[in-house]
């Protein structure tokens, strides 16, 4: 199976450090792994979440667009397109609701965070708390899952909504696997992806010292501002008291955090090695300044030419939009039918095959004003056998098994010209009807075998 990579930013902010070293920078060198597959966009409809200022969603929309193709995006390697562009990912999302546990949504970490703050501050529980929060889990599972993604780059912060994405998958082919497959698809409707964490830089501090967050206000700019920017930011890094000359805590110190994931193995060795000499802080500002700029520079250069073509932006994401739904939109068609929502034609179509399906030999019980009995009928609903009154069901149900047990050749023998029986030695258990002679009667002989041995080729 293809490994395939899917990852994507919000758009209700401007790109930050945090999101390049979480997001960006892996999931771009994951998209160049031989053997693999990337598909990258921007989260447009979650960022109606948060944000209903249409302005700042607009233009961040474009920022983060242009930062992921100055970051060395190939709009010609991978899939790279507007959530908002793929309207069968909203549809996918409507399936999944409803086969998502509420109890599943009540765990998530964001919808719990917001409710423990809520009542921290002794206010409603759900107050200023919207339906998109809650359903975000659902939203982004619709992402996975529409293109089967394998692998999605996250923080581990994030790992939750991929374990939830597989939770509503299994679900989800867990109920409709069967006619799934019938419907024309494969396997299972979903593959269930996995969270790719680089596990020394996943998450990255703020200025002060928490998660760097648009949420928090304390994060570095990654392009807006310019090198300037960058640096008044990381000059309001917080840290302790310590002055030149006194051992520094590199694990404590949000300078180290960042400068290391910038910087290699040995570079980032000799930086601890300097702390712990006593370099001050703001030459430890410094140096971690310089650092990033070597890294971001020319990246912010192609930034700022494409914010100057905003067209071209915009081809990158049609055209990718595009190959986006030449994956989705077949895929959505057999969902579709896979729950009832198909073409009307193809619903009467499931049901001549259902109908179809039916017509087979089978053996039918019964009970009559004589006592209890059992029928074999043909394929075409021909009567072939019908069995002699029993007085209770248990013993025309202890014949009717034998009779399905039976040989098909041994079990049924002629008794007369006109007609032939299921012996049970000298007493016949079930007979045919009168036929006008050995021929016709040879004749249903044969039906009747064929119909005796095709119940044991369904069983």
């Amino acid at each position: 199976m293809t490994t395939r990579f899917l990852t994507g930013i919000t758009t209700s902010g401007t790109p930050h450090l945090g999101n390049y070293v979480g997001a960006i920078r892996p999931a771009i060198a994951a998209s160049r792994r031989a053997g693999s597959e990337a598909f990258f966009f921007l989260a447009d409809y979650h960022a109606l979440v948060k944000c209903d200022d249409p302005t700042r969603v607009a233009r961040s929309r474009l920022e983060i667009a242009a930062t992921w193709l100055a970051c060395g995006l190939d709009p010609q390697r991978v899939t790279f397109y507007r959530q908002s562009d793929v309207p069968e990912i909203p549809e996918l999302t409507w399936m999944l609701t409803c086969v998502t546990a509420k109890g599943l949504l009540n765990r998530s970490h964001a919808y719990k965070a917001a409710v423990d703050q809520n009542s921290a501050k002794g206010e409603d529980p759900d107050a200023a708390i919207n339906a998109g929060l809650y359903m975000y889990p659902v939203l982004m599972a619709a992402d996975i899952l529409i293109f089967n993604a394998t692998h999605v780059p996250v923080g581990r912060d994030q790992v939750q909504h991929i374990e939830m994405a597989r939770d509503i998958g299994q679900r989800f082919n867990h109920i409709y696997g069967k006619s799934w497959r019938a419907a024309g698809g494969k396997d299972q409707p979903f593959v269930l992806p996995e969270a790719a964490i680089e596990e020394s830089v996943a998450t990255l501090p703020g200025l002060d010292g928490r998660k760097m967050s648009k949420s928090y206000d304390n994060t570095v700019p990654l392009f807006e501002g310019g090198a300037g920017a960058t640096r008044e930011a990381i000059m309001k890094i917080v840290t302790d008291s310590r002055e030149p000359g006194e051992p520094k805590d590199p694990d404590s110190s949000s300078l180290f955090a960042i400068h290391r994931a910038f910087a290699g193995d040995g570079e980032s060795a000799a930086f601890r090695k300097e702390l712990e000499g006593g370099m001050g802080w703001g030459e430890a500002k410094r140096k971690l300044c310089e650092r990033i700029e070597l890294e971001i520079a020319p990246l912010r250069e192609r930034y700022d030419a494409l914010m100057a073509h905003p067209d071209k932006i915009e081809d990158a994401l049609r055209e990718g939009a595009k190959k986006a739904r030449a994956v989705a939109m077949p895929r959505l068609e057999i969902m579709r039918r896979a729950v009832g929502l198909g073409p009307l034609g193809a619903a009467a179509q499931s049901r001549k095959v259902a109908k179809k399906a039916d017509k087979r030999a089978r053996i039918l019980s019964f009970r009559d004003d004589d006592g209890f009995r059992f029928r074999l009928l043909g394929a075409d609903g021909e009567e072939l056998l019908l069995s002699r009154a029993f007085a209770d069901p248990r013993g025309a149900g202890q014949a009717s098994r034998a009779l399905s047990a039976a040989n098909a050749d041994q079990a049924l023998t002629t008794i007369d010209a006109s007609r032939f029986a299921f012996m049970q030695g000298d007493v016949p258990l079930a007979s045919s009807a009168e036929f006008t002679g050995p021929t016709m009667r040879d004749a249903a002989l044969e039906r009747a075998r064929e119909a005796l041995a095709s119940l044991k080729d369904t069983r």
